[in-house]
This record gives C-alpha cells, structure tokens and sequence, in this order.
C-alpha cells in the first residue's frame, strides 16, 4: 500500500503522480535499492548536518518535534523529515524550520524519480532521497529523521554516524512487514518489533531507549551490542519522572522541564526521549532554557489535537487522533479517563486491529460510528462491534457522522492517520 498524495501545484503534482505509479516488488526488503539511487544522485545522505534519527512504533514523530523545537528554541536550524503527510506532500520535508516550497519540491522529486527509472524503488525509497537531496543542499545545523516502517530496513537507515539514535515506544504494528518470518531473528512478535527498531543503532552511537517490558528490552539490548552502539537506557543511564513537571536526571546532573503543550500523559515521555537524546551527545549544546521553551512551543498535529471550530466541526469540542494500534489506543484512553465520555468516530485500514482502539476506551465510549479511511480498504462496522461497550453505527464520511450525533458529548475522531488529513482539511486546519 502506498501514501496517496495531492498538490494544487501541477509541477508537483505531475511527480506525485509519478510516484502513486511506484511499488514495491512482492517480498523485497533491503536497502540495497536506496543506496544505490543514493549513489546515483552523489550520496547526499554523507553530505547531512549532524543526523538525529529516531524510531519506535508510537511516539516517534512527537519525539522529532520536541527535537525540533527544542534546537530551534537554541537559536539552530533545523531539517527535518517525519511521515505521513496529513494533507500536504510538503510536511514530509522541512527544510531549514520552512516545509519544503513547491517548486523545490517538484524538482527534487523529479530528480530522485528520473536517476532511479530503472531500479524500481518504493514511494518511500524516492521520498527519502528527495528529503537528503534538499538537506544536503540547504545549509542546517542539525537534521531530525524519523523512520517509516520498522527501522533495520526503513529507507532513512543509511546513516554511518548520526549523533544520535532513539527509540520511543514498542508496541505490535504493521505485522505484515515486520513479523515477516526469517531465520536468525528474535521469534517472539515484540522482541522482533523491538530488533527491528533497535536495528538503526550505529558503531560507537548512542542509542537512546524509553523502558520497556523485559522482553522487548533484552531484545534491545542484545541488538544494540551487535551493533556496537552505546546503548543508553530510561531507568538506568537516564531517568525522567512526570508529575507536575519532568524531573529529569542523568549522569551530567538534573533538570526540571516543563510538561508539554501537547495533551495526553505519554507527551512527557515523549519529551524526556527527546531531552535524553541532546544529553548524550556531545556535538550540539542545547540549554536547559532552551529546552524549556521548545517543550512548551512544539505543537504536532492530530495527536490529541482539539480541533478549531470550523465548517466540518462547527462549534463543539472534537479531538482528533490518528491512532490506530494498542498502544495509542492505550494512549487515548489514558488522556480520556478522567474526563467525561465521548461519541467515537473510527476509520480505520482493514490491515489494522479493531480492537486497538475501542478495547481500550470500553465504557468511555457514548457512541461508536464508524467512517470509511479515504482512499484506502478499511474495516466494516461488523469488525468493531465486538469490542464496543455500545451498539456500532455507520456514515458514509465524518461529516454526515457528526451530523447524526446529538447535540451533547465531547467527540473523539481516531483510527487512521489518513481520516485524520481528511478531517484537517474540511475543517481547514492545514499543518504548515
């Protein structure tokens, strides 16, 4: 399955269209396609300001942010490249803190897609070389790379020496791919998802790690030995604990950082990722200051997001999260149980489990209707009505699901990333 993207811009779109025509050869994994397009364009994956590169299942892009932010709060600039896009092709790539403009754009894709004609790559292997090409090519003092799928195979894993490594949180998504049985690897299903991740560490890097379940963390550890990296672990080498602050501490000394803008309890987790990764690298000094600062300016859309009032929305109180495994399901929950019960809006891809969301809301549900995920095959209302505490209903887009709603209750919009965009651009909430 490829990411389906659109521009008003037709030089851009005229590449888009390019790109929608990729896939990916049945059962090719590897990263011999992106470097040799890479080397065909002049390697500009050497040519990077000093790399961040972060994986994890959830957790990652806000883990990029508070990067970001954190950098930009310095006085830095910075380049970065997180995924999906939610309306615009362009969010995958920021460049100098600007998303990319449209003509760069097209002609960097252009680039990417006519030195790789022949060699087939994937929408993600064209991607991520459109993204180095632009960041090798437009002065930086730092870049932060979030990877797509997995890690050890994930186009972005070309790095030979970043800075820095991190991994947020482990969970079990995009089984299809990541579960794929092989000799020689780790068979328990969250060990794998763990080696899989952990497998961007590098020689002599540090490879900054969240606390994880002892399984996933031995797996960690082991591949992070493999590797040669620095293995630098929530609980032992550093600690962070949230309460009405995060008191952080590691062996340069403690901090206390403000909790986030952004709501829901694993954002401080998230920061604190984010904070560790700046302290065990020695290339680039950020400031306690400036840190707080950039925690409390990062903003990353459509993780908990309240929404606006807007044409889709209207007046009333509407979050919006792309969630769609246990782990935000979890997540989501968390966020929501002290507060009052909410109509859930779900769409969600048929590759995804319909319990992740709804199993872990139970009783916090008042309504559950579910949307199709625009421009993808998604699961029927039969699919979730198992794991629904209330009858499960059905709309032909979220629009005509929130005009059926009564006209009391908090709503919640959830369960793809995709419907997420969706509903960010009727209610003309652009990231930029």
């Amino acid at each position: 399955m490829k990411d389906f993207a659109i521009s008003e811009h037709p030089a851009v779109q005229a590449q888009l269209d390019r790109l929608g025509r990729l896939s990916v050869p049945q059962g090719r994994l590897g990263l011999d396609t992106i470097r040799a397009l890479l080397a065909r364009l002049g390697n500009p994956e050497r040519h990077l300001p000093p790399v961040f590169h972060v994986a994890g299942t959830n957790g990652k892009g806000s883990t990029c942010t508070y990067l970001r932010f954190m950098l930009e709060a310095q006085g830095l600039t910075v380049h970065t490249a997180t995924k999906p896009h939610l309306v615009r092709y362009n969010e995958r790539i920021r460049v100098a803190g600007t998303l990319i403009d449209d003509d760069l754009l097209a002609a960097l894709l252009a680039e990417a897609l006519d030195a790789g004609e022949d060699l087939a790559p994937s929408f993600f292997e064209v991607t991520t070389a459109a993204q180095f090409l632009a960041f090798a090519r437009v002065p930086a003092d730092a870049c932060v790379i979030e990877t797509g799928l997995g890690g050890r195979f994930d186009a972005t894993n070309v790095f030979e020496a970043p800075l820095a490594c991190g991994i947020a949180t482990l969970g079990i998504d995009h089984e299809a791919f990541l579960l794929i049985p092989e000799q020689g690897v780790p068979q328990a299903p969250l060990a794998r998802i763990a080696f899989e991740k952990a497998s961007i560490a590098k020689p002599g890097v540090p490879l900054v790690t969240q606390s994880y379940p002892d399984l996933a963390a031995h797996s960690v550890a082991q591949t992070a030995q493999a590797l040669g990296a620095h293995l630098r672990r929530r609980g032992h080498e550093w600690h962070a604990h949230v309460s009405d602050t995060i008191a952080y501490r590691d062996a340069l000394g403690t901090l206390d950082l403000p909790l986030p803008a952004l709501p829901g309890a694993h954002q401080a987790d998230n920061v604190a990722l984010a904070v560790a990764m700046l302290r065990h690298q020695d290339v680039i000094a950020v400031s306690p200051e400036a840190m707080a600062t950039g925690i409390g300016a990062a903003r990353w859309p459509a993780r908990l997001q309240r929404l606006a009032p807007g044409p889709l929305t209207g007046t009333r109180t509407v979050w919006l999260d792309g969630g769609h495994n246990p782990d935000a399901g979890a997540a989501i929950a968390r966020h929501l149980a002290d507060q009052p019960p909410v109509h859930v809006v779900i769409g969600m891809l048929a590759n995804k489990d319909p319990a992740a969301i709804l199993a872990p809301l139970g009783t916090r549900a008042l309504s559950v209707t579910i949307v199709p995920a625009p421009g993808h095959d998604a699961h029927s209302p039969d699919a979730f009505a198992p794991f629904s505490a209330v009858p499960v209903s059905s709309a032909p887009d979220v629009a005509a699901a929130l005009a059926a709603l009564p006209p009391t209750g908090d709503v919640l919009i959830t369960g793809s990333l995709y419907l997420a965009g969706d509903v960010l651009r009727r209610n003309n909430e652009i990231p930029d």
